[in-house]
């Protein structure tokens, strides 16, 4: 693509911000407010996609139409699509949003936005026959979606159902998999131009359940501290307003890969509880919680303990039914004592603090709990260490 026509489709989102050849995209009812400096447009790096929110400090990153088009090729390439045809319900300010618009445009596809309210609402898009769509959402978005008999029957017509953006619990991949949905688990993020490893389709119906082989495009490896290295054309350069050569990216994302070549994500590593001198990865217990059915959500983190250092507390939305914490602990009985929470609290929020991507905000979660200390909690029935 041309940076005339990415600047056009930029334009289009409704979401972009121009300062003196630099485009910022941002939340419309942020807008200019977002932005606090604005520097000359250079070759590369011109476009500022906004990353960074689920950790409390909202950072730009570098991209342009190089860096963009290497994740389109690679895209294509691993899931063998001459042309991207996409239903869009995701906002164009986030990169997941903003890559479905230049996959369809770079090659050709139809892109039609669509109201996540509306299709959450039975409101569904037609699909034009003899032509392979795909569409992309977050894990609470699918959730709902097969919820309705209508909705299945509509995304089985899909070729590609990419999921994404927050932790995928056995549930729901069991679900999909009963319904028959092409569904690909993805791994990415702002800095690389979304996604740089999937599964595919036939492999999730044949059982895999991790965010598959890395795309053409990039090469994963792992640091010392086991962390995701991602090395590539696709990865940004740099955070405004400093400028990089990018092709390297080391994140805080914990993982491993199998046999197959296919990569676990395990969870952040700066989202890790020190409890004892024991390590507890909040996704691993999220997911065991998850599994016993008696959460609508929940999220586990680490609140300061005299004794311990931190104690593992599980939240969960008030105002639905409450869990039964015997059939809870029953449930965690295969992990370790350390690893299970010591407490459950339910919080009484406006919003469950999910971001438009479905990745939990974990720091207003725990700003959550600490105003939330003084009330009444449940303890687990095996609460003693």
């Amino acid at each position: 693509m041309e940076r005339a026509e990415l600047i056009a489709l930029v334009r289009a989102t409704g979401c972009a911000v121009e300062c003196d050849s630099n485009f910022f995209l941002c939340e419309p009812k942020h807008g200019e407010v977002e932005i606090a400096a604005a520097v000359a447009g250079g070759e590369r790096g011109w476009l500022m996609v906004p990353s960074g929110g689920t950790s409390g400090a909202r950072k730009f990153a570098r991209h342009d139409e190089w860096t963009l088009g290497a994740a389109v090729e690679g895209f294509c390439a691993h899931f063998g699509l001459g042309r991207v045809n996409a239903v869009d319900v995701l906002p164009a300010h986030h990169v997941s949003g903003l890559m479905v618009r230049v996959r369809c445009a770079t090659t050709g596809g139809t892109h039609v936005a669509w109201s996540w309210k509306k299709l959450e609402a039975g409101e569904i898009p037609a699909l034009r026959k003899g032509v392979d769509w795909v569409i992309s959402l977050v894990p609470t978005q699918l959730q709902r979606l097969m919820a309705s008999a209508a909705a299945v029957a509509w995304l089985r017509d899909f070729k590609v159902i990419f999921v994404g953006g927050g932790p995928v619990w056995p549930a729901l991949t069991d679900a999909a998999a009963l319904a028959e949905l092409p569904i690909s688990l993805s791994y990415g993020m702002t800095e690389t131009a979304a996604m740089v490893a999937a599964l595919r389709p036939e492999e999730f119906l044949n059982g895999a359940r991790s965010s598959g082989s890395a795309l053409p495009h990039a090469r994963l490896t792992l640091t010392d501290a086991g962390t995701l290295r991602i090395e590539g054309e696709s990865v940004f350069r740099g955070y405004f307003p400093k400028l990089s050569d990018g092709r390297c990216f080391e994140t805080e994302d914990l993982a491993h890969a199998d046999a197959q070549g296919h990569w676990h994500i395990l969870g952040r590593r700066d989202a890790l509880i020190i409890t004892g001198g024991e390590k507890v990865n909040p996704a691993e217990v999220e997911t065991a919680l998850r599994a016993t059915g008696e959460f609508s959500d929940v999220a586990v983190v680490g609140v300061p303990d005299a004794e311990w250092g931190e104690q593992v507390v599980a939240c969960h939305p008030a105002g639905g039914a409450e869990p039964n914490l015997d059939r809870v602990t029953t449930g965690l009985a295969l992990l370790p004592a350390y690893q299970r929470p010591k407490r459950y609290l339910a919080l009484a929020v406006t919003e469950w603090p999910r971001n438009a991507q479905g990745k939990l905000d974990r720091k207003s979660l725990i700003d959550a709990v600490r105003r939330a200390q003084d009330l009444p909690g449940k303890n687990a029935p095996d609460a003693v260490r």
